[in-house]
């Protein structure tokens, strides 16, 4: 026992990052220690939180010990010296990243084995001809033979109502209509237990409501020795069997290793943990005891501290309701945040391709750190997303690493070799290494030259990286600010992490942020977080309320008991009820809609009581005056007040306050005890070159002590540089705000427009694609139907002056290329007759449209005080209307012969006419099919008009971002830099036809393929080897058709497009420079150019595919994918469902083809089965893969899908589909897919396969069988 032992006890606060572990202790004197040691370093010790905890100790008693002491022999630690133990830890996140975690297995309800698989069906990046999705977290899949069905008025299946019945737990009723086979089970869970599998998630169908079929599930796997068990229904018990299967998944998957690393933590203590106070911070950013700290919840558990920390601290230095930006840069990725009176969560998030269904602090990440690589690409500077890693590293860690962000600073003297550790080189005992990072940067500045025929320095260089990063980590800042509504320029930008201070003036001044704040811990802020941080227990249970005042009762009922479930819980803990506050939320949401608000009552407190109610709110606080509030805010409008509003959860959060606050204030000093700067160096700054810089320490500065720019300050653990024209000063807390004076319009226009700047183009390329993603968030979160907020069955773009594309998000392939038709068509077809104020609305196929119910809104944008009566650019978004009239429900007719018989047609229609919303002019035009014997108008007009208006707000949120651009560079110069940006596109289109062509040995290239009707797609390829530019001939193809599977030409274009940026492989600018090089031959009256009365739904969503297949078949780049988006719609006069559903992708000359994912043309998602049962009336009977529907060879096809939809009363059904003819092909000796089937189950037994496009009455017992082509295989197994 060590002798000067106070009662008080050492308090810990730990961070084990990736890369390094970071401590912040309190110690029994009131003294306070950091440190920071690298989280890994095998040759010194094996735990590295627990080394931190033992070198304090230690040295505190002024113990020695030795660093080099043996490792493997066990440093215990006296834990009665200590008070308590708070951690942070990316073990979860790392085990996640890396597919480490424990081997679990996944038990489901029988038909749905791939459900998690599929997911979503969507694909992470859409020109990613591999499709590289995460691996699946489970090693094995029992089917659990049960099934539950939603009780429902609309249900005409007679035979249902002598089954048995239950009420869950969220008052509606279940149909048991199979429970659990428990023979069947147990002898699968034997086979199961003799793999070595120990830990199982169980994810039954709407479990959440009835969780008595998994708690069965549970018995049995206890009973047969299984040491984890996560049940959906316990871990999130919410509507979404994705969503719960995802997160349950992970928390069977992280929860035993992260007990692992508890347990040998536990190891280096005298006692083990026992009666030893340690807490992990948790990703709400609320801290639990370290036996309540499981998987799922653990995912941002390092992130966490931080944003605790910052928010914290800046508020209590700076003072109240200040919005605060978090900036946490890391070594391989930045972190951003906001807060403004309180912490941001999100529910829903994904990591490593895993969806994380919990509350989660809502952080926005990118791929841009200090050890992110530096790359030039066809005249771009690139930065990331590959990262260095923490080894090799970047060049200047001397372990032959790569050339970084790190190194720029490096080069540019802003990051001191001699105020850094000296832990680098192979003895670990070396300084960075300056001259290396020069030589590597000189490599690079003399390719980049004689790329440009330039003379650009290497500090110029080096600093058009920093400026691209820089750029690359304002987008998510703007996204959280601008994308939300916020004005960033209104936020401190408090920054923290490693590398964030060299980098804060710079980012601040992009975002016209005027203030940045420097905590003087940031280096450790993670760690110092945790000890401001509170204890946290939520509780949750799912809801079917409605809110109205005859349940107000019940909801206060179900309050107080989650309520007192906290209560109880945090008192074990040992606090008073004093201590005790708690926030009271409701999960709403409008009838029929698929977005619900997590709402925050407006009397959460720190008591039990309750509010009186009047019979206008609940009696625990007004939640519906707060809902709509906040639906107005998110969204943009407000819904009809008759709607009803749904309760889907109930959930409290328990909160009790342990922070202790370390904020000491110091009076300022006079400028007498000032302390000079530690030396003067050169470092390197835009405009200026070199300039003479003071480095100071910060432990050396005085309370109210200014520094002005240049300067560095040295933090223990990180560098922070004041740039000029800026101004820092400490506070009487002893951390730094910076100052900054922002840039005149005029110092930031394009000094020199007429000639290109390799470094402005890149960050132009961030910027021009920003303000696409902008719209396309607006657009998403305004939305009402579930097509374009749910599917997000939707793009957006930004067009020039002429039409031409400049940036285009990344959404929905089908789209690209095909809006910039539709733009240059209203330019041609207005011809000057467009002016501030006015909005068109478009989607007749002549006019540049896909298909009708893509309907494509337009602004035209003027640049303020303007000479010119023309618009400087174009802003426009395309979004799929569930229902736009038509002779079918959802206007996907299978057999729709003309372009009237497909729903509202419009050529140019001014929806907005001096600023004036031209509501009546719509609905007269949405309604007109049905003025057409056999039509009908629109079935969903409020949706129509939501969506519409949603869509103009997305516009008008490009054009603010147009604008401000242009007040920051000004008009002639972002014009130039778009032609630019257009221009680079054409480059690096043309750099991969030459490279393709060199590598096939030939210029000419052909293929061909066939429709299911014969109808024949031919293409000859000539490409000129020399300058890249080549010529698409479709010269052959087959004539227009009498059904709708004719393509409108802007199809044919944004197919092109597609093709050439997947093969490029690599990040460019998507705009019509793509095409530049390219010339395109299409017969006029062909499939690929009909008239202008044909019928083209299936067009769009059919013939594109094979279009696409056709291209690929000739640059030989891969097998055919599914070649089909399987359009699926069924409804009656009351309602209408339409889905896309997934297939098998191509392989390819690397790679196997993915199994049951969109390809290509389209990346809609599907929607999840507990929400598919719920509001429709019908019943998914299987959902799940094919094996072996994927052609064989060296890569195997992906597999396509079985999907199987019983009807639960008369309905009609569509199907409009391909490949079921034709087989999608394989490539160089690999075996084609298999091909698709449409198939009808009559109740009364008879079988009938629908062919490729169909439409058919259904009747209740009725079951559609959808099977899904599969992927091509590519090379001979020989």
């Amino acid at each position: 026992m060590m002798s000067r032992f106070n009662e008080k006890g050492f308090e810990f606060c730990i961070d084990r990052g990736g890369t390094f572990t970071d401590v912040y202790a309190k110690c029994p004197d009131g003294s306070t220690v950091i440190s920071k040691l690298l989280s890994c370093d095998p040759d010194n010790y094996d735990d590295a939180p627990r080394e931190g905890i033992y070198r304090i100790i230690n040295s505190y008693y002024n113990k020695s010990f030795d660093i080099n002491e043996n490792p493997r022999k066990k440093k215990l630690i006296d834990g009665s010296v200590i008070k308590s133990i708070r951690m942070g830890t990316t073990v979860a996140t790392n085990a996640l990243l890396e597919r480490k975690g424990e081997p679990m297995a996944l038990l489901v309800t029988k038909g749905f084995r791939d459900i998690l698989y599929i997911g979503n069906q969507s694909r992470p990046s859409i020109f990613d001809l591999s499709v590289n999705i995460p691996d699946a977290l489970y090693s094995a899949v029992i089917e659990v033979d049960e099934r539950l069905l939603l009780a429902s008025e609309k249900c005409c299946i007679k035979d249902w109502s002598n089954l048995p019945s239950a009420i869950g737990v969220t008052g509606e009723t279940v149909i048991i209509e199979k429970t659990v086979d428990v023979a069947d089970l147990r002898n699968q869970l034997i086979q199961l237990k003799s793999l070595g599998i120990n830990s199982l998630a169980v994810a039954l169908l709407h479990s959440y409501i009835y969780p008595d079929h998994e708690i069965v599930v549970e018995k049995v796997a206890r009973e047969l020795g299984f040491d984890y068990v996560t049940l959906s229904s316990k871990v999130m018990p919410m509507v979404k069997i994705v969503d719960r299967g995802f997160t349950s998944c992970a928390d069977a998957y992280l929860t035993p290793a992260i007990h692992r690393y508890i347990s040998d933590f536990a190891s280096g203590f005298i006692n083990g943990l026992e009666s030893l106070p340690v807490l992990f911070i948790q990703s709400d950013g609320g801290l639990t005891p370290v036996n309540q700290f499981t998987g799922f919840k653990a995912i941002l558990s390092g992130p966490a501290g931080g944003v605790v920390g910052y928010s914290r601290t800046t508020i209590s230095d700076l003072g109240p309701n200040q919005a605060v930006i978090g900036f946490d840069m890391g070594g391989t990725s930045t972190d951003v945040s906001r807060y403004h009176n309180t912490l941001e969560h999100t529910y829903e998030n994904v990591t490593a391709g895993v969806v994380i269904k919990a509350p989660q602090l809502d952080i926005n990440t990118v791929a841009a750190g200090g050890g992110s690589r530096l790359f030039y690409r066809s005249g771009l500077f690139v930065v990331g997303p590959e990262s260095a890693g923490a080894f090799p590293g970047p060049v200047c860690y001397r372990f032959g690493g790569h050339l970084t962000v790190t190194d720029a600073n490096v080069v540019l003297n802003r990051v001191l070799s001699d105020y850094f550790p000296k832990v680098f080189g192979p003895t670990k005992d070396k300084s960075l290494d300056r001259a290396a990072s020069i030589k590597s940067m000189e490599a690079l500045t003399s390719e980049i030259n004689r790329d440009l025929g330039t003379s650009m320095s290497v500090e110029e260089v080096a600093l058009g990286f920093i400026k691209v990063a820089n750029e690359a980590m304002s987008r998510p800042i703007r996204a959280i600010t601008e994308g939300k509504g916020y004005s960033a320029s209104s936020h401190v930008l408090t920054c923290f992490g490693g590398a964030g201070g060299q980098h804060a003036c710079s980012i601040a001044r992009s975002l016209g942020i005027n203030k940045v704040f420097i905590h003087r811990y940031a280096g450790i802020l993670s760690a110092y977080g945790m000890a401001l941080a509170d204890i946290v227990h939520e509780e949750q249970e799912p809801s079917a309320f409605v809110y109205c005042e005859s349940n107000f009762k019940a909801i206060d009922d179900r309050f107080m008991h989650l309520i007192r479930k906290c209560e109880e819980f945090l008192l074990e803990q040992g606090f008073k009820r004093t201590q005790l506050q708690y926030e009271l939320y409701l999960n709403m949401r409008y009838e029929k809609t698929d977005f619900p608000l997590m709402i925050l009552s407006s009397a959460s407190s720190n008591c039990l009581s309750t509010i009186a109610g009047d019979g206008k709110f609940c009696m625990v606080g007004n939640f519906g005056d707060t809902f709509n509030l906040r639906y107005q805010k998110e969204f943009g409008f407000k819904m009809d007040p008759k709607r009803k509003v749904v309760i889907d959860d109930i959930r409290v959060r328990g909160i009790g306050k342990s922070t202790d606050d370390d904020n000491l204030t110091k009076e300022e000093a006079s400028k007498d005890n000032f302390n000079e700067a530690e030396e003067t160096i050169q470092c390197y700054f835009e405009d200026v070159g070199y300039m003479a810089t003071k480095v100071y320490r910060l432990e050396k500065l005085e309370p109210g002590q200014t520094i002005g720019g240049p300067a560095i300050i040295i933090e223990k653990s990180c560098t922070i540089l004041v740039e000029p024209e800026c101004m820092a000063r400490i506070t009487r807390q002893g951390n730094i705000v910076i100052d900054l004076q922002q840039k005149t319009s005029d110092e930031l226009s394009m000094k020199n427009t007429s000639s290109i700047d390799s470094i402005t183009l890149s960050i132009f390329s961030h910027r021009f694609m920003s303000i696409a993603e902008q719209m396309g968030r607006i657009l998403q979160r305004t939305a009402t139907s579930t097509n374009i907020k749910e599917r997000l069955d939707f793009s957006c773009a930004l067009f020039g002056p002429d039409g031409g594309l400049v940036s285009n998000a990344p959404h929905i392939p089908v789209h690209l290329g095909a809006m910039q038709e539709a733009v240059r068509f209203q330019l041609n077809h207005r011809d000057g007759d467009l002016k501030p104020g006015d909005v068109l609305l478009s989607n007749h196929p002549g006019a540049g449209g896909s298909h009708l119910p893509d309907l494509t809104v337009i602004t035209p944008v003027f640049a303020e005080n303007q000479k010119s009566s023309n618009p400087v650019f174009f802003v426009a978004n395309r979004g799929h209307h569930s229902d736009i009239g038509g002779i079918t429900p959802g206007s996907m007719p299978p057999h729709s012969v003309k372009l009237s018989e497909e729903g509202a047609v419009f050529m140019s229609f001014k929806i907005v006419e001096n600023e004036v919303f031209q509501e009546e002019k719509l609905v007269e035009a949405l309604q007109a099919p049905g003025k057409e014997p056999g039509n009908f108008g629109s079935r969903n007009l409020f949706d129509n008009i939501s969506d519409l208006k949603a869509q103009i707000a997305a516009n008008q949120r490009g054009i603010l971002l147009v604008n401000e651009m242009i007040r920051q560079y000004g008009l002639e110069g972002v014009q130039k830099y778009m032609k630019y940006i257009q221009e680079n596109a054409a480059r690096c289109v043309r750099d991969m036809l030459i490279s393709i062509s060199s590598k096939l040995k030939t210029s000419n290239l052909e293929a061909s393929e066939f429709m299911d009707d014969g109808t024949q797609i031919k293409l000859k390829i000539e490409i000129d080897p020399k300058i890249g530019n080549a010529t698409f001939d479709f010269t052959g193809t087959g004539i227009e058709v009498y059904g709708n599977c004719n393509s409108p030409k802007a199809v044919t274009l944004s197919a092109i497009i597609y093709c050439l940026r997947s093969m490029i492989g690599y990040d460019i600018p998507l705009n019509q420079g793509c095409l530049e090089p390219i010339k395109v031959i299409i017969p006029q009256g062909s499939i690929l150019w009909p008239s202008l009365e044909a019928a083209v739904v299936g067009g769009n969503v059919l013939t594109s595919q094979r279009v696409v297949d056709v291209i690929l078949k000739a640059f030989q780049a891969c097998a055919a994918s599914q070649g089909c988006m399987n359009n699926i719609t069924f409804g009656d006069e009351t309602m209408g469902y339409y889905e896309t559903v997934a297939g098998g992708a191509g392989a390819g000359p690397h790679w196997n083809g993915r199994s049951g994912v969109h390809t290509h043309m389209t990346n809609t998602r599907i929607t999840d089965p507990e929400i598919m049962e719920k509001r429709y009336p019908i019943v998914l009977r299987e959902f799940h893969l094919n094996p072996g529907s994927g052609g064989k060879g060296r890569y195997k096809g992906g597999d396509g899908i079985i999907r199987k939809i019983l009807f639960r009363k008369q309905m009609i059904l569509s199907v409009l589909t391909e490949r079921r003819v034709f087989a999608p092909y394989g490539l160089h000796g690999g075996e084609p897919g298999s091909r698709g089937s449409n198939v009808m189950h009559f109740s009364s037994g008879r079988q009938v396969n629908l062919g490729s496009k169909s439409s058919i009455k259904v009747e209740p017992g009725d079951t559609f069988c959808l099977t899904t082509p599969g992927g091509g295989g590519y090379g001979s197994l020989d």
